[in-house]
């Protein structure tokens, strides 16, 4: 199940009434993690991340010696990732914006949307506005980092319309349209309650789009373990622009 940034035209995002949530909602998903870094590593730095949330990828990748600009729509989610990042004796320089027009200056050698943030662009005008601002951040070598989802049936028939508590008294509560294929997703605490929505799209569609828009896919994995993807729910992104072909 997701657990994503989300993005309206409003100066109001759903995550800042769910901030200090958050993280113990999202707390067992580590396995993106080690991935992000690696990439962020390999790249030389400094990383553009979009979507940074409670900054779950940017303080590790910091730690690891990288800089990192985060930007994202949630003013709560960004106070809690810079006391994330004091508690961990690193500097992370975080921004509040969209990414469909992030606040930043310059190129990057990796623009990083991790945690599947990019289904809160819920049109076709929307992901393509968050693929340009990317593609003007990137440097001519640089890389497009991300991953996605697309539900499979199981998953859809197993928590559709129902509650489900993810962690100890936090709870979660999916409602798939398969027809629009989008996602309501609702969740709450003891003292606070979130709604957010966002739309998927295929593997195939991904590349259409990618394609599209200019980008040239290196690699797409099922997981973050780098296992070539196989048809399964997850997929993780690897991209550079046709510029660097």
């Amino acid at each position: 199940m997701s657990r994503l940034h989300g993005y309206k035209d409003t100066d109001v995002s759903a995550y800042d009434n769910i901030a200090r949530l958050y993280d113990p909602w999202s707390r067992t998903v580590v396995e993106d993690v080690p991935f992000y870094v690696e990439e962020a590593v390999r790249s030389g730095g400094p990383v553009l991340e979009l979507g940074v949330g409670t900054g779950r990828i940017a303080v590790p990748v910091a730690a690891a010696g990288i800089g990192v600009v985060g930007v994202d729509t949630s003013a709560g989610m960004l106070e809690v990732a810079r006391e994330r990042a004091e508690l961990a004796g690193v500097e992370v320089d975080l921004r509040q914006g969209d990414m469909r027009d992030p606040p930043v200056e310059g190129e990057f050698p990796l623009v990083a949307i991790p945690f599947r943030s990019l289904l809160h662009m819920e049109t076709e005008d929307d992901r393509r506005a968050a693929l340009r601002a990317a593609t003007k951040h990137l440097t001519p070598t640089g890389r497009l980092v991300f991953d996605v989802f697309t539900p499979g049936a199981d998953d859809i028939a197993d928590t559709h319309g129902r509650w489900l508590e993810r962690e100890p008294g936090i709870w979660e509560r999916a409602d798939w349209n398969e027809e629009t294929r989008t996602l309501i997703l609702r969740v709450r605490g003891e003292l606070d309650e979130a709604e957010m929505s966002l739309a998927w799209l295929s593997v195939p569609e991904w590349k259409d789009l990618l394609r599209d828009e200019g980008f040239v896919v290196d690699a797409v994995y099922g997981w973050f373990d780098r296992s070539p993807w196989r048809g399964g729910e997850d997929s993780v992104w690897v991209c550079r622009h046709e510029r660097n072909s």
